[in-house]
């Protein structure tokens, strides 16, 4: 599955795409479905749905649901999990909960808020139910704040405000229960915003990320409490923040992280010596196993 109706979809489609490549690379059976409409129907028979869809629908947990109903083995983290980690403030809560280190934050419910009691700038305007960093914000001023407000409604109905933690950005990978390599994010102009996540070139990546053993461990180990904290299962990809101090401090999980052949995951799993097309394979057989053994293709 991919594309979809988000405003995610063009991310989604390249995905996908590569996905299914790599999919009939391995001798699969490969058919691709662009659920634009609620009313889609899997062809039959269907095995299972590897899921290469981003932002609403794909990662709220609603198509999840709509799998489980027709019980249809798919890939990556069920409904409930996808519905935590797709709302940013489940998501905080969750690691609150569980003693995961996340930036301090608040809730925005309307453009009229005026500057939230007792915070300094900068501060970062997120969309609570938005990937990719659709909507995203940086508030470096007081002055700023309504605009940034305004913006970022566009995208949803409600906001998180989180302090801005200067530091080194990273992503970690977790497969199968296991953090993968720590992948370092250095755009070379600015913050790692849509701009620089999705222009060549605009940024570089370091994996795995030059930090001393221990550090590295730190990060990991914050990853994959946030991803046990949302009950994610089989893959994901969380954010994570690294001060100066080395205190790495999460941001979010991503449930159906990008999958193209540069995207993070990927360079992650190549960093510990796993191919892409093993990675979509070990996505399958993570997914068919809560069926029974896998039959592999030829």
């Amino acid at each position: 599955m991919l594309g979809g109706p988000s405003a995610e979809r063009n991310v989604s489609l390249s995905t996908g795409g590569a996905v299914a490549r790599a999919l009939r690379a391995l001798g699969h059976n490969v058919t691709e479905l662009d659920p634009q409409q609620p009313d889609w129907i899997l062809p039959v028979p269907t095995d299972m749905v590897f899921l290469a869809l981003h932002g609403t629908y794909g990662e709220d947990g609603t198509v999840q649901q709509q799998l489980d109903t027709l019980g249809v083995p798919y890939t990556g983290c069920d409904a409930e999990a996808s519905r935590i980690a797709f709302d940013k403030v489940l998501t905080k809560q969750r690691c609150v909960s569980a003693g995961v280190p996340t930036a301090k934050f608040a809730v925005v419910d309307s453009a009229a808020t005026s500057w939230p009691r007792g915070w300094e700038p900068p501060v970062v305007v997120k969309p609570v139910r938005q990937g990719s960093s659709v909507g995203l914000q940086f508030v470096e001023r007081v002055s700023d704040w309504s605009g940034a407000l305004r913006e970022a409604f566009r995208y949803d109905t409600q906001l998180l405000v989180e302090e801005k933690i200067e530091g080194r950005e990273t992503t970690v990978g977790i497969l199968d229960g296991a953090a993968l390599p720590v992948v370092e994010v250095r755009p070379k102009q600015g913050a790692y915003d849509y701009r620089n996540k999705y222009t060549a070139g605009a940024t570089e990546y370091f994996c795995p990320a030059p930090f001393d053993c221990e550090i590295t461990q730190r990060i990991q180990t914050a990853a994959l409490g946030a991803f046990c904290a949302i009950g994610g299962r089989d893959y994901a990809r969380v954010d994570v923040m690294v001060r100066a101090t080395g205190e790495p401090v999460v941001l979010e999980v991503n449930t159906l992280p990008g999958m193209t052949e540069t995207s993070l995951l990927p360079k992650a799993a190549a960093a510990a010596g796993m191919s892409y097309e093993r990675l979509c394979q070990r996505m399958i057989e993570l997914a068919l196993n809560r069926r029974g053994p896998l039959v592999k293709a030829a």
